[in-house]
């Protein structure tokens, strides 16, 4: 199978790539910037998924596509992006890709919102809501197979051209993440489904990290003091986080935990990948 990755260079993108060629498929990158590494097997095609009159024909012989190109939500918070920028890319771009699609007879998209679109106030959010919008309406009147994926924040933390050191991570993340590996898998699992039936209502689907948190722990974070609505659920985490912040082992997770931000240690202990 031939599958389109938008913003393939990416990291979501770079982390399927190994794992659609395991599968036997050709992975086609779409990106304005080529990957940090290009995959044998995989290809890499130079373009954005505004430019309209290209799209069509870069899509045309691919089997499936991978919607990931977007804004995200520190974009905003950084106020690196404006209501334009998120609306050209993650409303319009998602238009274009859907039309394109339609137009080239692809009938498997992965649609990769967020689940931010609880957070209509925001603009990246809004923006994904629109766009899940525009995925529905393909999928009720030009019968794309869709599937919609609503990751929790999954940026992750080696990525220094988003954060310049892990601190800035921890702070991000600091009330939850998904492990990148985890919605790679995902969006595996649903390139499988896409390829043995033809879905007959919308499918979306959340993901988010193991975490017991309640709206109330999230409105009310550390009343108790830093650190304390942490150690309420990962009581047998606790002092492990903190004797290991304290060693000095890292001095940017040391502020980090000093700060009272203990609460995004917890992603990575418990997805058991948080490299130390």
């Amino acid at each position: 199978m031939k599958v389109l990755l938008t913003g393939g260079s990416g990291n979501l993108g770079q982390t399927l790539v190994p794992k659609l060629l395991d599968k036997g498929d050709t992975p086609v990158i779409l990106d304005v910037r080529a990957p940090p590494h290009l995959n044998r097997g995989a290809e890499f095609i130079e373009g954005s998924v505004l430019e309209r009159s290209k799209l069509t024909g870069i899509f045309r012989g691919c089997d499936c596509i991978v919607h990931i190109a977007a804004w995200h939500g520190i974009h905003e918070d950084r106020g690196e992006k404006d209501a334009y920028d998120f609306f050209d890319l993650n409303v319009r771009g998602t238009f274009e890709v859907f039309e394109a699609a339609a137009s080239a007879g692809i009938g498997k998209v992965i649609f990769i919102s967020t689940t931010s679109v609880y957070r209509p106030d925001t603009r990246y959010g809004s923006s994904k809501i629109l766009a899940e919008l525009i995925a529905e309406d393909y999928r009720k009147h030009r019968l794309i197979n869709v599937v919609t994926l609503r990751p929790r924040g999954f940026i992750p933390y080696w990525d220094r051209a988003v954060y310049t050191k892990y601190g800035d991570w921890a702070r991000w993340f600091w009330k939850g993440a998904v492990h990148i590996d985890d919605v790679a898998t995902a969006v595996i699992l649903s390139r499988d489904l896409l390829s043995r039936r033809q879905l007959d209502q919308q499918l979306v689907l959340t993901l988010d990290s193991a975490y017991e948190y309640t709206d109330a722990d999230l409105d009310h974070w550390d009343a108790d003091g830093p650190g304390s609505t942490f150690r309420k659920y990962y009581r047998e985490y606790y002092d492990l986080a903190l004797s290991w912040a304290q060693s000095g082992i890292k001095a940017n997770q040391a502020r980090y935990v000093r700060d009272g931000s203990l609460a995004g240690l917890q992603a990575g202990l418990q997805s058991r990948k948080l490299a130390v």
